[in-house]
C-alpha cells in the first residue's frame, strides 16, 4: 500500500524500510466519496513501534510477540552464516534438519502433555512453536499463510 506522507512530503510505500508491507486486498469509497476503506494483509507489525497496530488493542498485544519472533527469525535466516545465532546455524544444516527438529519438539510436547508437569509441557510447546516458525520461513512462508488456510477452512 502506498500513501502520501505529509512528514516526508512524498509518496511512501508501507514497508519500504522495515519490510513490513501491507498487501492490499480491497479498497472502497464511502457514500460521500471522502473516506477510503482499505483492507490489507500485513507482512509483520504495522506500527513503527513494532506492534501489530498503531492502536495498541489489548486483544492483539499478546500475539505481537509472534510477529517480533518472526521478524527476528527472518533477519537471522537472511544473515546466514555471518550471524552467530542458533537460527542461522540451523539454516546452515538444511531444511531436513529443521524439519527433524520440529518433529523432535512435537514428540517432546506430546510426552510432556501426558505427564504432570505443566511447566515442562509449556516449555516444550514454546520450543515446538519456535522451531515451527523457523521451518515455515525456511520453506518461504509466514504464520499468516497458515492462518489464511485456517480462515479459508472456516465454515
Amino acid at each position: 500500500m502506498t500513501f502520501f506522507s505529509r512528514t516526508k512530503n512524498r509518496l511512501w510505500t508501507k514497508g519500504e524500510e522495515s519490510g513490513n508491507f501491507l498487501n492490499v486486498v480491497s479498497m472502497r469509497l464511502d457514500c460521500d466519496r471522502d473516506t477510503l476503506l482499505i483492507q490489507a494483509i500485513p507482512q509483520g507489525p504495522t506500527c513503527h513501534l513494532g506492534t501489530q497496530t498503531c492502536w495498541a488493542e489489548e486483544k492483539n498485544a499478546r500475539f505481537g510477540i509472534l510477529a517480533e519472533l518472526e521478524n527476528t527469525i527472518s533477519e537471522r535466516l537472511k544473515a546466514g552464516s555471518s550471524e552467530k545465532s542458533y537460527v542461522a546455524s540451523l539454516k546452515e544444516k538444511g531444511i531436513e534438519k529443521i524439519a527433524q527438529k520440529v518433529g523432535g519438539e512435537a514428540m517432546e510436547t506430546v510426552i510432556e502433555a501426558l505427564r504432570s508437569s505443566d511447566e515442562l509441557f509449556l516449555n516444550e510447546s514454546a520450543d515446538l512453536l519456535f522451531h515451527y516458525l523457523i521451518l515455515l520461513q525456511a520453506k518461504g512462508y509466514k504464520l499468516d499463510d497458515v492462518l489464511q488456510v485456517l480462515e479459508n477452512r472456516r465454515k
